[in-house]
C-alpha cells in the first residue's frame, strides 16, 4: 500500500553507542529464537496472509516490525539492531545498504523460483545478477484527484498546477527528490541529475508554483476524499481508496511522465534466522503468493506469472501495469552518493520560500 514514504536521500551514519543498544533493545526477543523470522517492512506493504501462510507451512513464529522511510530502517540497522531478518528497501538505499556492508549474500537468482522474476526489475547497481536481493514490488508516483471537484480529468502535472492557479487546493509529497522530480520532469532533465544549474532549476519551478501549493504532505488521501483537497501528488496505492470510491476518486500517470519505484526484499548480514529468511524468498517467488501480495497492495508485482493469477480489474489497469509507451516515460531514482547534498540544499531553499 506504501502509505508512508519520505526520501530525503541523505547519507546517514551510526548513532551513539548509546542509543545504538536502546534501538537494539527495541526488537522483539522471539526473533532470536530457533523458528522465527522477523520481518521489517514498510507500515501496510505486505498482506497479513502471506506472512500467516509462511509460518504455518514452515512451522516458523514470524514477526513483523514496520518504518515509514527508507532512511528510518537504515538509521535503526546502523544503530545497532541485530534481530531483524528482512527488509525492502528501495533501489536506491539497496545500493547505499550494499556499499556499507549491510547486505547478506543469497545467491537468490540461483534458486528454481526465481525463472518467475521479471529480468528488467534487476534495477540495483551493486546487484544487477541479484546475488543478494529479491526484486519486490514497483508503482509509478502519479496523481490522486477528486473527480467532483475538476472540470475535466486531470491529465499531467500541467493539469495539476492548472487547476490550483483556478483557486483549487493541492498538495505535492513532502519529499525532495519526488518533488524536485516534478520539476526536472517539466524542465526536461533527469530526476537523477548531478547538474547544480539543473537542479537548482527543478527547485525554482516548484518555487514559481508555492502560492499555489496548500501543503507538502503524505497525509493527503483523506482529504482528497473528502473534498477538502482537489488532488494531490500520490503513489500508486491510491488505486485501494479509488476502488473504494470509484464515483469520487481516479489516479493518473501524469503524460509528462513520471517516478517510479521498486523495493526489493533484501536479507541482513546480521540476521539471525538467515536460512528462514532464504525460505521465504523462495516462498515469494511462488506466482500465487505474489499475486495474494499484489491483491492487497495494488502495484506492480516483479513476478511474471504472478499477474495472470490476480484479479483482471488489477491486472487491466494500465496505472498499475502501464503500457509500454508509459512505461518508458517513468524514472527511478539512483544513488547520488555525495551529489544528494545539492537535493538537501535545494530542498531547504524551497521550503524556507514556502514560509
Amino acid at each position: 500500500m506504501r502509505l508512508s514514504k519520505k526520501h530525503f536521500l541523505k547519507r546517514l551514519v551510526p548513532f551513539a553507542v548509546g542509543v545504538a543498544m536502546l534501538a537494539a533493545m527495541t526488537v522483539p526477543v522471539s526473533a532470536q529464537a530457533e523458528g522465527s523470522l522477523h520481518v521489517y517492512n514498510w507500515g501496510d506493504y505486505i498482506n497479513p496472509e502471506v506472512l500467516k501462510r509462511f509460518g504455518e507451512e514452515f512451522d516458523v513464529k514470524v514477526s513483523l516490525d514496520t518504518y515509514g522511510t527508507n532512511e528510518e530502517m537504515l538509521a535503526k540497522i546502523q544503530a545497532g539492531a541485530t534481530g531483524y531478518d528482512i527488509v525492502f528497501p528501495s533501489v536506491w538505499m539497496h545500493d547505499v545498504m550494499f556499499k556499507l556492508g549491510l547486505l547478506a549474500k543469497t545467491d537468490i537468482s540461483g534458486h528454481p523460483g526465481f525463472k518467475n522474476i521479471d529480468p528488467a526489475s534487476r534495477r540495483a547497481e551493486t546487484d544487477p545478477n541479484a546475488d543478494y536481493c529479491l526484486p519486490y514490488a514497483w508503482g509509478s508516483v502519479g496523481i490522486v484527484y477528486n473527480k467532483k471537484m475538476v472540470d475535466k480529468p486531470i491529465e499531467g502535472w500541467q493539469d495539476l498546477f492548472d487547476l490550483a492557479k483556478k483557486g483549487k487546493k493541492i498538495i505535492l509529497l513532502d519529499d525532495p527528490r519526488e518533488t524536485l522530480g516534478i520539476g526536472h520532469i517539466m524542465n526536461g532533465t533527469s530526476v537523477n541529475s548531478t547538474k547544480e544549474a539543473e537542479v537548482s532549476a527543478a527547485a525554482d519551478y516548484i518555487i514559481d508554483k508555492l502560492d499555489n501549493i496548500a501543503a507538502f504532505t503524505y497525509d493527503s488521501i483523506p482529504l482528497v476524499q473528502s473534498g477538502d483537497v482537489a488532488a494531490a501528488h500520490w503513489y500508486v496505492g491510491a488505486n485501494i481508496f479509488v476502488n473504494q470510491m470509484p464515483d469520487v476518486l481516479a489516479y493518473v500517470i501524469p503524460k509528462e511522465g513520471a517516478t517510479m519505484y521498486q523495493e526489493d526484499m533484501c536479507v541482513l548480514k546480521s540476521a539471525p534466522n538467515k536460512d528462514n529468511a532464504i525460505k521465504f524468498l523462495d516462498f515469494y517467488m511462488r506466482p500465487e503468493i505474489a499475486a495474494l501480495n499484489v491483491q492487497q497492495q495494488m502495484n506492480g508485482t516483479t513476478n511474471l506469472p504472478a499477474i495472470k493469477l490476480i484479479p483482471k480489474e488489477i491486472a487491466d489497469n494500465p496505472t498499475m501495469y502501464p503500457p509500454k509507451e508509459v512505461m518508458d516515460r517513468l524514472q527511478i531514482f539512483h544513488d547520488l552518493g555525495r551529489d544528494i547534498r545539492m537535493y538537501t540544499h535545494e530542498w531547504r531553499r524551497v521550503k524556507a520560500a514556502a514560509q
